[in-house]
């Protein structure tokens, strides 16, 4: 117990508890607070590849760090010696964006932007050049694992870079054709010539099938530029066919699944060729650096039984390179929990990100909703496969690279809010991101108090000094620095508000595996929400009581039998049970107190 009561003063850095190297592995996908960082906006190590090895300008290379769509020049090297700051901030895990080679700049004229989020691969089995080398990343996951943090990268299989044109449509926005309209029997309509004869249709997903689908101009008419024709790698990727070459997805119906995302080149993922592909290309990433996880990106747009194949592959080939907690989760961007618990239950992931608390905690600390909509968020945890030991390894998350950053959700929501009543909404719900079950997922930044201007692009400031001036007119939250400076400030209020809470996270089991009960809610408007995490070794419990108002309130909670003596860990708790059953609790406005039981024995 003391060793929890000596947390409550530390700061930044000292904060810190790192795990023993050689523990690493053992440790549970829900024992992490993983840092999520996009590699290109973090740390410049190495200015000799901001172009990329590549000659020409802007439109070429993709290098304008004075552009907030093109390459800054942050990288491996950077990443790699910036170890320290993120291992201060108490992370024991990085979320990795994609970091393979990209096509450098695409789009239409006057719309070009580059390829430096990671999201338009050509090569697949190659780190981009912006990036660094693959010797830099193997020495980026050894740096990392020799502190006993883990690595986790973030794939995709859904697309690849916007390469395949269509002859018949001259533009980039070519719209979706479906299967009743454009049927695979025939070239160009119901109509059209009669093709792929034999071919069963995508329901059938045998090699013996597909090997009857041999022309790809069933809707529109694919072709590969000239000049690009051995653009991607492994080299099958180059061919037409194994795409589903439809058009623009409109996210809707039977386009979510079969249509270009946005004009990347859709894959064809019901064709075994496709499966078996991707499971050699990112199991080789696992042999090769000895990663610890991937985080799947656009898995909603992918077909279940590529999923129910690509998952047991990915986890058996890290079994084997001596990886026994490989973690998996998938992008599911729906705020539904009865949504992300389908791809659990048939897709079979052992995990996806958890949207639906995202919204949930966006509506209780920044939209001032009632605190029940958190308890109906924690109901819904029966629903995924595995009930509430599978919500615990979900990776929770309040705001990232594509809907936008917390702290501009706060001030959105709230024009009129003091800068110290921001700072205490997103530090309150930081806390619920540490405290409540699951995985906390921290977006880069948010530590040093970033909010951006909104979403995608207006997200991704730099860490080190930036050029953006649209980043550089932001407001940070609890700092009166710029993005025009480096941010890597361990005395940040954020960064050191977190630190704190992670090493209170790392202390405790029942706060990282612990299951949760729903204590007590507001259902009025804002105010009480009141949680309780019990030991997994069937111990004492500890309380976790938060106020989302902006009053003091105190409360009595219904607290398990047996409970008696108490010990503060964050906040003023009593020493005692009012009665037994009964704990008081008072909690300041926008705050949060935690509360451990002590077991007989215990010193205080």
């Amino acid at each position: 117990m003391l060793a929890l009561a000596g947390l409550i003063g530390c700061a930044g850095a000292a904060c810190a508890q790192p795990a023993a190297p050689e523990s690493f592995r053992a440790r549970l996908p829900e024992d992490e607070f993983i840092y999520f960082v996009l590699p290109d906006r973090f740390e410049n190590g190495d200015p000799s590849n901001d172009r990329g090895g590549i000659a020409g300008g802007r439109l070429e290379h993709g290098f304008d760090p004075a552009h907030k769509g093109f390459y800054h020049g942050g990288d491996l090297a950077g990443l790699t010696r910036r170890l320290d700051y993120i291992q201060g901030l108490g992370a024991t895990a990085i979320w990795l964006g994609p970091i393979y080679r990209n096509k450098p700049v695409q789009g239409p004229p006057g719309q070009e932007s580059a390829g430096y989020h990671g999201y338009w691969i050509t090569d697949f089995l190659d780190v981009d050049p912006h990036l660094g080398t693959r010797e830099e990343l193997r020495r980026f996951v050894e740096a990392a694992h020799a502190r006993g943090m883990k690595v986790y990268l973030d794939i995709i299989t859904n697309h690849t870079a916007d390469v395949i044109r269509y002859r018949d449509c001259a533009t980039h926005d070519c719209p979706y054709r479906s299967h009743a309209d454009y049927p695979y029997a025939r070239r160009g309509g119901p109509d059209g010539a009669a093709i792929n004869d034999g071919f069963a249709g995508v329901d059938q997903q045998t090699a013996e099938n597909f090997a009857r689908l041999t022309r790809p101009d069933f809707a529109w008419q694919p072709y590969v530029p000239a000049g690009e024709e051995h653009a991607k790698s492994p080299a099958w990727l180059n061919d037409p066919i194994f795409y589903h070459n439809r058009g623009n997805t409109t996210f809707q119906g039977e386009s979510s699944r079969f249509g270009d995302f946005a004009g990347l080149d859709d894959l064809f993922t019901e064709n075994p060729r496709v499966v078996q592909g991707m499971i050699d290309i990112f199991g080789q990433w696992i042999d090769d650096f000895g990663v610890d996880g991937f985080r799947i990106d656009t898995a909603r747009h992918v077909n279940p039984e590529f999923w129910q194949a690509f998952v047991p592959a990915m986890l058996e080939r890290a079994r084997a390179r001596g990886i026994p907690n490989f973690h998996i989760f998938g992008e599911v961007y729906d705020p539904d929990p009865g949504a992300l618990a389908t791809f659990i239950r048939v897709d079979r992931f052992p995990a996806v990100l958890d949207f639906a608390f995202q919204s949930a905690v966006s509506d209780v600390v920044a939209r001032r909703a009632p605190t029940e909509r958190l308890a109906r968020l924690f109901q819904a945890d029966i629903l995924y496969e595995g009930g509430v030991a599978t919500a615990g390894r979900l990776p929770t998350f309040l705001g990232n690279h594509d809907m936008g950053r917390f702290a501009h959700f706060v001030r959105q929501a709230n024009p009129e809010a003091s800068e110290d009543e921001v700072l205490k909404r997103v530090t309150l719900g930081h806390a619920l991101l540490m405290f409540a079950r699951g995985v906390p997922t921290l977006y880069y930044g948010d530590e040093q108090g970033f909010a951006g201007d909104g979403g995608d692009q207006d997200a991704r400031e730099d860490m080190f000094a930036s050029r953006v001036a649209s980043y550089n007119d932001n407001r940070l939250v609890g700092s009166n620095a710029t993005t025009a400076q480096a941010n890597f400030d361990t005395d940040a209020p954020l960064y050191r508000a977190i630190s704190r809470m992670a090493a209170i996270r790392a202390a405790d089991p029942a706060l990282r595996r612990g299951a949760q009960r729903v204590l007590n809610t507001s259902t009025e408007g804002p105010g009480l929400f009141a949680i309780s995490r019990r030991a997994p070794d069937g111990g004492g419990e500890t309380l976790i009581v938060f106020n989302t108002g902006t009053t003091p309130l105190a409360a009595n909670l219904w607290v398990s039998a047996g409970l008696d003596r108490f010990e503060a860990v964050h906040g003023t708790c009593a020493p005692r049970v009012s009665a037994p059953g009964s704990y008081r609790v008072d909690i300041p406005p926008l705050d949060f107190v935690i509360c451990r039981s002590l077991r007989p024995g215990d010193a205080r």
